[in-house]
């Protein structure tokens, strides 16, 4: 069957002119020509301009895309192949923007009263307003998210800087620990996760052991707290884990 230019562009959704584009361009030239001259498409015709509009959509130039199609090792499953993999790729990161540009959206509610350069200087690449519509869709109905919230909106530039101060030499002598080859429900190992549960009852709520243990599930359960702890050492947030659960156990 033969399609006429003006078929093709409703078919397509593309334009008789763009159309025209690709056929000057050698991108997609009609198999056919009527006996007065007018193009006529053919099913060959339709699959390459499909492949060229799904090319288009991910971002490739007209060039590109023709030498992509025109080259005789690749057969139109392996071309579907590419562009399912490349919009995933595309869908997954879309998704990642949605999510970042709600939590930017809620972020205020946080209460982290610093500028953009002290921001950036205080927390480095963390941000901490990605977390900040999540810790509130977990915890907002909670006596120590509210309690957090009160606290660390009075926070300066300096108690950032020291809260950050203190997890550094802490993560420091955990790292000895691990690299000393300590066992994680030792008496060091345990008065460390005693130390990390005090650090949050003093700078943000009332950290009691069920919650301490409950954040330790979650550091595992969660990669992007998983990668702040394996930053310090590769590990360490098993060990956190194994050492809070059983400084929890201890202390009961």
């Amino acid at each position: 069957m033969a399609y006429t230019v003006g078929k093709v562009a409703r078919l397509s959704g593309v334009t008789v002119r763009t159309l025209h584009h690709y056929d000057e361009i050698g991108l997609l030239s009609p198999s056919e020509r009527s006996a007065t001259g007018y193009r006529r498409y053919d099913e060959r015709d339709l699959d390459r301009l499909q492949q060229i509009l799904y090319y288009r959509e991910l971002g490739f130039p007209l060039e590109e895309i023709a030498t992509i199609l025109d080259d005789p090792g690749t057969d139109a499953v392996a071309h579907l192949r590419r562009q399912h993999e490349l919009l995933t790729a595309r869908i997954k990161r879309m998704r990642e923007m949605v999510i970042a540009i709600e939590f930017a959206m809620e972020a205020r509610k946080v209460g982290i009263q610093l500028t953009p350069e002290e921001r950036f200087e205080v927390f480095g690449e963390f941000n901490p307003d990605e977390y900040a519509e999540e810790a509130e869709q977990r915890w907002g109905g909670t006596d120590a998210y509210r309690e957090s919230t009160r606290r660390t909106s009075g926070y300066t530039k300096a108690d950032w800087q020291r809260i950050n101060e203190e997890t550094a030499q802490w993560g420091g002598r955990l790292a000895a620990l691990m690299d000393a080859g300590v066992p994680a429900d030792s008496v060091e190992a345990r008065e460390l996760a005693e130390e990390h549960r005090a650090h949050i009852s003093r700078w943000f709520y009332e950290c009691s052991y069920e919650i301490h243990t409950g954040l330790a599930d979650m550091y595992l359960a969660d990669p992007r707290f998983t990668a702040t702890y394996e930053k310090i050492k590769p590990g360490m947030t098993r060990y956190l884990h194994d050492a809070i659960h059983a400084n929890a156990i201890e202390r009961a």
